[in-house]
């Protein structure tokens, strides 16, 4: 304390020189002037001591802070330790709340009354719980009383004669410092609370303090009461004086808290910290969760129903089975988030970062998925029904067996991805990119794929009935086994592809480019392949009664020794013929 001393009276030398010196006459001799700096005002030393004094009183008041923590750890010998109606055998000696609360109450809110707690300030203080200058037990257990109580208004509904709050807020104000009741009531609690939140998460990974430290700061859900709401009514005290007060003073501190089957309806959380966090079972519906740090949390079975959640990172949270319908996730990040078996029926998720996560069997019926980048991610058995996934990064995604009927892929890049058996009937793939995927055993029927890329892709076994694929790059595609009656393929690029044993009954190849294609074993009959460039193809066993091959190319082209050809049209002005077929059907 000398050392503190002596800086006051440093200070107040240097204060009583600053005042004579803005005493003196304003016109100065020329030696005066040499003294002073130019441009200089001589109120600026004012300024500078006025800092170093309220620096120095932040000092005096951390250290008081520490002392009084310190203070209130040492137990008391022949005492004993009592919480609620609860007596504690775990101590060897201990002390009594009945001796001791009163003083340490009354501490408490002159300490923690007149303003937030600085995270410097909390780092302070916990430096003394890892230095083991205090009991981190001891101070738990005794903070943790103090909080309860608080929640409940025991303090701040006393007599005048026994308000601590009030006793408070008028020796703050014999000090020239103006604040409401309310104000220091709240401070002191979300003070406190904090405390209790760092001890808690300090305690969390210590395996000899797990058990001893454990905060709900919303209570412990039970069978009898599986929502608490205590949580939520702090919040909204501490918003009465500021909407977004609660967030911007505990926000920073929830980090690593458990939260599990806390209601949390309606709550202003903006921009919380609650990495790491246990939020399983917990009811966040309608609470606005903007910009909130949810990485890594657990969020299994929480309802988020109708929540915002736009701009928040949720990168590796646990989501498994959590309700995320209606709710706004626009530009949140989902990276690696697991959202198994999760509803996100008619959630808005447009641009939202969800590579490689988990959203195998959940529900995103008619959900906004525009420009969301799910590369990598898994979407097996996932229901889309009705989705817009326009312009959205699904590359190397998993949608085997997923339900995309009727959804809008739109320019979406699906290139490298598998959608083996998955349901894409009735859907929009308007310039899809589907190069390289695997779509095996997939349903296409009536799927609008106009300017769509199915490059290489493999479609062994698909359905396209009554789907439209008119110019479409299917060049080197595996369609062997497919389904392709009635199917419009005309002007298709199909050079190079796999058409053995497919059914492409009436189909529409005219124009069709059809250059070193496998159709041999298909099953031609009745489709049109007038203008169709056949060069290097190969028919051999192919299935050929009613074709029209009018105006087709047919150079180089292979066919089987036992080929039928009757019924066959236009190959008197098919082109590039090869002479032995000429000589075989007599055309010479």
């Amino acid at each position: 304390m000398s050392t503190y001393l002596s800086q006051v009276w440093q200070l107040l030398r240097n204060y009583v020189r600053d005042i004579r010196l803005e005493e003196m006459p304003k016109t100065t001799s020329v030696k005066t002037e040499a003294v002073l700096p130019l441009g200089k005002s001589i109120k600026e030393p004012y300024k500078s001591v006025k800092f170093a004094q309220d620096n120095l009183q932040e000092d005096l008041w951390s250290q008081r802070l520490q002392e009084s923590l310190e203070k209130w750890t040492i137990s008391k010998s022949g005492l004993t330790y009592k919480i609620g109606d609860g007596t504690s055998d775990t101590l060897p000696s201990a002390f009594c709340f009945r001796v001791c609360d009163r003083q340490m109450h009354e501490e408490i809110y002159d300490l923690l009354g007149n303003g937030a707690l600085k995270p410097e300030i909390v780092n302070q203080l916990m430096e003394l719980v890892v230095g083991q200058k205090i009991r981190p037990e001891l101070l738990f257990w005794r903070l943790e009383d103090f909080y309860h109580r608080w929640c409940q208004g025991e303090f701040i509904d006393r007599t005048p004669d026994d308000n601590l709050p009030q006793k408070t807020m008028l020796k703050l104000a014999a000090q020239n410092i103006a604040i409401g009741l309310r104000q220091v009531d709240i401070y002191t609690g979300l003070n406190v609370l904090i405390l209790l939140l760092e001890l808690h998460r300090y305690a969390q990974e210590r395996d000899q303090l797990k058990q001893k430290i454990t905060f709900y700061p919303s209570a412990q859900p039970d069978t009898d009461n599986f929502f608490t709401s205590q949580l939520l009514r702090v919040i909204n005290y501490s918003d009465a004086l500021e909407i977004g007060n609660f967030s911007s003073i505990v926000g920073q501190f929830l980090r690593g808290g458990n939260f599990k089957g806390a209601y949390l309806g309606d709550a202003n959380l903006t921009g919380a910290d609650f990495r790491g966090a246990d939020l399983s079972l917990a009811y966040l519906g309608d609470a606005n969760l903007t910009g909130v740090n949810f990485s890594g949390a657990n969020l299994s079975g929480a309802n988020l129903g109708d929540a915002n959640l736009s701009g928040a990172n949720l990168s590796g949270a646990n989501l498994t089975g959590a309700d995320l319908s209606s709710t706004n996730l626009s530009g949140a990040n989902l990276i690696c988030a697991n959202l198994s078996r999760a509803d996100l029926n008619r959630a808005d998720l447009s641009s939202t970062n969800l590579n490689r996560a988990d959203l195998s069997r959940a529900d995103l019926n008619r959900a906004d998925l525009s420009s969301t980048n799910f590369s990598h991610a898994d979407l097996s058995n996932a229901i889309l029904f009705g989705a817009n996934l326009s312009e959205a990064n699904l590359r190397s995604t998993n949608l085997n067996h997923a339900d995309l009927c009727r959804a809008d892929l739109s320019g979406a890049d699906l290139s490298h991805a598998i959608l083996n058996g998955t349901n894409l009937s009735d859907t929009i793939l308007f310039s899809t990119n589907l190069s390289d995927a695997i779509l095996i055993a997939a349903d296409l029927s009536y799927a609008k794929l106009n300017g769509a890329k199915l490059n290489d892709a493999r479609l062994n076994g698909a359905m396209f009935l009554g789907a439209d694929l008119s110019g479409v790059d299917l060049s080197r595609v595996i369609l062997n086994e497919a389904d392709l009656s009635g199917v419009i393929l005309s002007e298709a690029d199909l050079s190079g592809a796999d058409l053995t044993d497919a059914i492409l009954f009436g189909t529409d190849f005219s124009y069709a480019n059809l250059n070193n294609a496998n159709l041999s074993g298909s099953n031609l009959s009745g489709a049109i392949l007038n203008g169709a460039d056949l060069s290097h193809s190969n028919l051999s066993y192919a299935i050929l009664g009613g074709a029209d091959l009018s105006d087709a190319n047919m150079e180089k082209m292979t066919w089987g020794k036992k080929q039928q050809w009757d019924g066959v049209r236009g190959l008197e002005t098919a082109v590039n013929v090869p002479e032995a077929l000429k000589e075989e059907l007599g055309l010479n």
